[in-house]
């Protein structure tokens, strides 16, 4: 098929803007010539996401696609550890066979860290035979984000092995290494890693950008970096690239990359330098095949009304027009479900914790933040046991081993801020096993349950309720369409704040209170980790 499209093209190559027709024939860019007319619309290269874990939309690739070309996202970077913490290379495969139905381009990487540490319980193990294995097919082009920074630093034989597959193989290998500055830093990276979206300080981000290191600029549902770190843009922009990582399906349907480029055209910053950040920077870092406006590029674009107010028109990708006004043209995908739970349901009694001592560890959540601090005060007890200090907002946590029935690991969490009720999810990274926050032992037990029934799926529970949004696929993702998730997850979101959570979102912070390799302070099904010291911890200070 051939068509023309007349509109100021915005060359991110050459730095300039221009009236021009465009010629695309056969998928492919095939002239461009400039010429002299007043026309209303501009066109560039299509956005990339340059490091985001597709499960966490809860959606699966083919109808995360369907929403994101509507923002002008032409393709991801896409890390699918959260379905191989579940299910192993199988899990991997199912994303890649899910991505190959749509107009979209996935690129996935091989899961570095399944599980992500040996101190929490994972559903699958990928060792350096299957990293090896995965690297070495043309479907995966990047070692995926090596989160033991430890294991790089200190010399572990089987992390510097999968480092060193990724370069026989000739694939870039992505960082992550939240808050690491100094001689930790420059070993890490000296390793061969190439880039990190973990950074929340300007003064850390600063230091891996003059250490050579592509810092990605993440703004997604829980961890909102972007204000923080958008300034260096100006003095580094060939280093920089966005990313939303993680994006629950409400934020997914309002907006994408198209909303750190509108907000960092908002600052000030250079067109170019922008849209480079969000297309080329991506496409020359993993070597990708995605078009750039030039001519004999893939024919991935998409038109615009203006340069000031940025709204995206329409989005080509291999020359197809799938959206449009805000309409996409990619129809949803059935997909099989596939899952790995098989724990009992809970009692009320699993979650007691037996008072041992006067003074308790607290996991401090910072909303906007992956990260957490570590607080210690007064344990409240009553007859033996400690429980939640819903005046101090001081309430209970849990994880809940979902591959095999064993001790619920409990603790206590700050800022969720609920008044009554609890809620729950096993959207859990990364092993995916059940986390929840309560005010109550009972409600604890009820919303943990929802969860178990459902084989997955993110609850809320109250004396009078139970609300849940079952997630059936590796018990974190749902063949629904993506707008019945977002009216859903809406619903749950807004009982959480009514119960008097203030974060700006609840379910997307609880799913990282499990992440250990987040410092200062998480909890994992197998009790609560120190994630400065990489070691467990007691609730009671002694």
């Amino acid at each position: 098929m051939t068509f023309t499209v007349k509109a100021n093209l915005i060359d991110i190559i050459s730095r300039e803007t221009y009236p021009a027709e465009v010629v695309i024939s056969d998928q492919k860019i095939a002239s461009i010539k400039r010429i002299e007319e007043n026309l209303n619309t501009h066109i560039l290269p299509g956005f990339i996401d340059a490091h985001v874990h597709i499960e966490s939309s809860m959606l699966v690739p083919s109808e995360f696609a369907r929403i994101a070309v509507k923002h002008g996202t032409v393709g991801t970077i896409s890390d699918p550890h959260e379905i191989a913490n579940v299910l192993g290379i199988d899990g991997v495969d199912y994303m890649i066979d899910n991505a190959q139905k749509v107009p979209f381009h996935f690129y996935f990487g091989a899961p570095s860290c399944v599980p992500a540490t040996n101190f929490e319980t994972a559903g699958a193990v990928i060792d350096l035979k299957n990293i090896d294995q995965l690297l070495s097919r043309k479907e995966i082009v990047y070692l995926a984000e090596m989160m033991n920074f430890p294991g790089v630093i200190y010399n572990d034989a089987e992390v510097l092995k999968k480092i060193a597959s990724a370069k026989k193989h000739q694939k870039p290998i992505d960082g992550h290494a939240p808050g690491l500055m100094g001689e930790g830093m420059k070993t890490y990276f000296d390793a061969g890693i190439t880039t990190d979206h973990e950074c929340f300080g300007h003064t850390e981000a600063l230091e891996k950008l003059k250490h050579g290191v592509k810092i990605m600029i993440r703004e997604g549902s829980a961890a909102k970096n972007f204000d923080t770190l958008i300034p260096l843009l100006k003095d580094f922009p060939e280093q920089i690239m966005f990313c939303c990582d993680d994006k629950h399906p409400d934020n997914l349907i309002d907006s994408h990359i198209n909303d750190h480029v509108k907000r960092a055209l908002k600052a000030g910053h250079d067109l170019y330098d922008v849209l480079r950040s969000a297309s080329y920077n991506v496409v020359q870092h993993y070597n990708l095949p995605i078009g750039l406006l030039q001519v004999g590029d893939n024919a991935d674009f998409i038109e615009i009304d203006n340069k000031d107010d940025f709204n995206i028109l329409k989005t080509y990708i291999n020359g197809e027009l799938v959206a449009e006004n805000g309409k996409s043209f990619i129809e949803s995908v059935e997909a099989p479900i596939v899952n790995n739970f098989n724990c009992n349901l809970k009692q009320p009694s699993d979650f007691k914790i037996k008072s041992n001592g006067e003074k308790i560890r607290v996991i401090e959540a910072l909303d906007g933040q992956l990260i957490t601090h570590e607080i210690q005060t007064e344990a409240l007890t009553v007859d033996g046991f400690a429980e939640s200090n819903i005046k101090e907002d001081i309430l209970k946590i849990a994880v809940v081993n979902r591959y095999n029935d064993a001790p619920v690991a409990t603790a206590f969490i700050k800022n969720f801020g609920l008044k009554s009720g609890a809620i729950a999810s096993c959207v859990a990274h990364d092993c995916h096993n059940i986390v929840v926050v309560g005010t109550n032992d009972e409600n604890i037990c009820k919303a943990v349950n929802a969860v178990i029934t459902a084989k997955g799926g993110i609850s809320l529970a109250t004396e009078t309720e139970e609300l849940v949004l079952e997630l059936p696929i590796a018990g974190i993702m749902t063949n629904l369409p993506a707008e019945e998730v977002a009216e859903l997850y809406i619903k749950l979101d807004r009982r959480a704040k009514e119960l008097g959570s203030q974060l700006r979102a609840p379910y997307m912070s609880l799913s990282f209170m499990a992440l250990l390799v987040i410092p200062e302070l998480k909890l994992s099904d197998k009790g609560l980790f120190n994630g400065k010291s990489f070691e467990f911890t007691d609730v009671f200070v002694k």
